[in-house]
């Protein structure tokens, strides 16, 4: 099935940096609970699979592309605001996605 231009105006992909990183013991797959900000948009929490490709250290101050416009997801028992957008390779890990150089928060994607 083909998506149409309206299909992905739809959606609302938006800049953040991660602030804050939690280990999220309590998830199927190695998870980590992490605080968003999203400047003037304010800062939302996502959970993300990325545990197996990222220590809390490389996570830290990362900017991150994040579809903002989604309903709340309950994950390991935690709210999940935003989807973090990553590839997913062959075996499953997560390769985060990030612009090439540092974007003011809250920055739509285009």
């Amino acid at each position: 099935m083909e998506a149409t231009i309206d299909d992905f105006q739809r959606l609302d992909m938006r800049v953040g940096r991660i602030v804050d990183v939690d280990e999220l013991p309590e998830a199927r797959k190695p998870s980590y609970r992490l605080t968003i900000d999203f400047g003037p948009l304010g800062v939302r929490r996502s959970v993300a699979a990325a545990k197996t490709g990222y220590s809390r250290e490389d996570l830290l101050n990362r900017q991150v592309v994040c579809v903002f416009n989604l309903p709340p997801r309950r994950v390991a028992g935690v709210s999940s605001e935003v989807l973090v957008l990553a590839a997913t390779e062959a075996d499953g890990t997560l390769r985060l996605l990030q612009p090439d150089r540092p974007a003011e928060l809250g920055s739509k994607i285009t």
